[in-house]
């Protein structure tokens, strides 16, 4: 999932990135991996501090957010986070003015969160979807969360029965696990991917795209 995460950032990143002249040729690619980190990580940490519900309502329109698309976004606190740590990044490692990054940031970052909500909510597009990147964050820790309801009687509990309970059609409780038993299992996969490979190792792999 990672890789189309960055794929689809490099697809976002034309005029904020590539032909802006404020960003020399030949750090396009890094730029692009930056941004990818950038929300990979911010997801991962929100994730990893509880923040669950936060991540299914942005990916399910809780809120006005979604359905405000691009502009929208700008008001949604996890989407504002990310736009400050990218426009930081661009600022420190390469060199990128104050005012320049920050319109950088805030061009390219939610474009990307639009498309990638856009995306993962498409069913026919299944290289997409929250289940996916919530499994590449935490370490395969949804795909074993659905596994364990299943196996606790839940036949057939999916992923979008886990989404239900957030967004208060579930009724809160499902077989063998609440819901705070389920944030603390994922919270706790991506606290374990934190400690594997913190914000540098998770760089690493994303560059490992960079054709």
């Amino acid at each position: 999932m990672l890789e189309e995460l960055f794929n689809l950032v490099k697809e976002q990143s034309g005029d904020p990135v590539v032909n802006n002249p404020a960003i020399p040729n030949e750090l396009n690619n890094e730029v692009v991996a930056e941004a990818t980190n950038t929300v990979a990580g911010g997801l991962r940490n929100m994730v990893a501090g509880g923040g669950l519900q936060n991540i299914i309502s942005l990916f399910t329109g809780g809120g006005d957010n979604q359905n405000s698309g691009v502009k929208g976004l700008l008001s949604n606190p996890i989407v504002n986070m990310m736009i400050g740590h990218f426009a930081g990044k661009l600022i420190s490692k390469y060199n990128i003015g104050g005012s320049q990054a920050n319109n950088i940031a805030a061009n390219l970052i939610p474009s990307v969160i639009s498309n990638l909500i856009s995306k993962s909510n498409d069913t026919s597009n299944s290289g997409f979807s929250l289940e996916n990147l919530l499994n590449s964050i935490t370490g395969g820790q949804s795909a074993q969360v659905v596994q364990q309801q299943q196996t606790s009687g839940n036949s057939g509990f999916n992923f979008q029965d886990l989404i239900s309970q957030f967004t208060g059609a579930g009724g809160g409780q499902q077989g063998g696990g609440g819901l705070m038993d389920i944030v603390s299992q994922l919270a706790g996969g991506a606290q374990d991917q934190q400690a594997k490979n913190g914000s540098g190792g998770l760089m690493d792999l994303i560059k490992g795209f960079i054709k």
